[in-house]
């Protein structure tokens, strides 16, 4: 059943999914400094290109799988397709908790490369990377056209967006204390242990069968005219409309910034401490609450993520501020805040980035979809897949740390990133004539 009615609930449905994804996204992304310590300790000269590599693994889910998510929303409808995002969510868990048994259980047992020694359970660790990154993909091409496109009284799809991601950046911002707090109790990241990840996955993998069989009883009607039924072919390729071609690069290097520097933060945090940096917040420099240590890289995490959330409850109410004019605005920002924190070495800078992020994603995407009409789930599919960049940039980044010794030139990739998206705004967000459908 289709349906234009504009209730709250099915709203709030997605919204709440879409928690979760992000959510486990960053909870992904803040296990990369913890299995640098428990499966990488003796990886050599490859310890930042093979943690990177978990985030890369993810994002190549995005890359692999989301046109197969598109083509399911086609064929099966949004409640359906979100549903076997959820199942995809569960085998991810899956073999994260399988990764950490077969760690636990055969410590010694690894796979010999050049000088590195890379643990069998790491190898199982990114298959579920991947896994979660699919589920994240076909979750994702629900999400944004549902919401993009539900039509709540009062609201515009930019704002709409804003309110679903900000719900977003609830999950990211909690994240990062989750991994820390929850699944490592608290012990210095220099003492982990991998087994302390056995209950928490165990416990997560329960909640999310809970979610996914209550999803299966709820009600999330499908919206008229924003899917193509198998008896209504589409005339044109969706690669013909330059707005959405080119909205899909700047995503690429939206995403890209944008996980690289929230998964490599923490990284480049350690280096300066190591090196003899402080990096202090309030005056201190540990974050140490009930004799817990919470990390200063879960902190710097939580702040970058955090500023998601502010920013995008700001914006959701920026009902008359266009899109392209809030997008122009963030990315020069953006781009001049990461060569501060360059020339600086100050970390504080890359953390304040979050906060003119928080809005891009919809931004980009509302101007990318403008009037694609019974195109949009299918420009959905391919828009998420370029989700991607978040996986190039943040390998590439871990490899020129490898290659260069530090982390802190590395971050020009974040510049240039920027400056691609202000180009964006400038000059290919604007729909061409011949783009308007009737």
């Amino acid at each position: 059943m289709k349906t234009n009615k504009h209730y709250i609930w099915p709203f709030a449905i997605v919204t709440f999914i879409y928690f979760i994804v992000g959510f486990l996204t960053t909870v992904n992304e803040q296990l990369q400094a913890p299995l640098k310590v428990t499966f990488l300790s003796e990886a050599g000269n490859y310890k930042n290109t093979l943690t990177t590599s978990i985030t890369f693994f993810f994002f190549l889910g995005y890359l692999l799988n989301s046109t197969l998510g598109s083509k399911w929303v086609n064929i099966y409808g949004y409640q359906k397709t979100i549903i076997r995002g959820l199942l995809f969510i569960i085998a991810g868990l899956s073999m994260y908790l399988t990764s950490t048994w077969v760690g636990y259980t055969f410590p010694d047992s690894a796979l010999h490369f050049s000088s590195a020694t890379i643990p069998y359970g790491f190898l199982f660790f990114i298959f579920g990377s991947f896994l979660m990154g699919t589920s994240a993909a076909i979750i994702q091409v629900v999400v944004n056209p549902y919401v993009a496109s539900y039509n709540l009284k009062g609201t515009t799809s930019v704002q709409r967006l804003n309110i679903t991601t900000g719900i977003n950046s609830i999950g990211t911002t909690a994240a990062p204390f989750f991994v820390t707090l929850i699944m490592f109790s608290g012990t210095s990241i220099e003492n982990v242990q991998i087994q302390q990840l056995l209950i928490p996955l165990a416990v997560l993998i329960l909640i999310i069968l809970i979610v996914t069989f209550l999803t299966s009883k709820l009600s999330i009607p499908d919206i008229a005219n924003t899917r193509a039924s198998e008896e209504e072919p589409l005339e044109r390729s969706i690669w013909s409309f330059r707005h959405f071609v080119l909205g899909v690069l700047a995503i690429f290097f939206y995403v890209g910034t944008e996980v690289a520097i929230g998964a490599n933060i923490n990284l480049y945090a350690f280096e300066l401490m190591q090196t003899g940096r402080t990096i202090k917040y309030f005056g201190h420099t540990d974050l140490i609450i009930g004799g817990k240590d919470l990390g200063i890289h879960a902190f710097l995490s939580t702040l970058y993520w955090g500023g998601f959330l502010v920013g995008r409850v700001i914006s959701s109410f920026l009902k008359n501020v266009s899109a392209r004019q809030q997008l122009i605005t963030t990315s020069s920002l953006a781009a001049i805040l990461v060569i501060i924190a360059m020339t600086t070495e100050n970390i504080w800078f890359l953390v304040a980035i979050g906060l003119l992020h928080s809005s891009m994603w919809s931004c980009i995407y509302s101007l990318s979809i403008n009037g694609l009409k019974q195109y949009t789930s299918k420009a959905s599919g391919v828009f998420v897949s370029a989700v991607f960049g978040g996986a190039v940039f943040t390998l590439v980044q871990g490899g020129l740390a490898d290659y260069m010794g530090s982390w802190r030139w590395t971050w020009i990739l974040s510049v240039i990133c920027e400056l691609l998206i202000l180009s964006y705004a400038l000059f290919g967000s604007t729909q061409r004539k011949k783009d308007i459908l009737p």
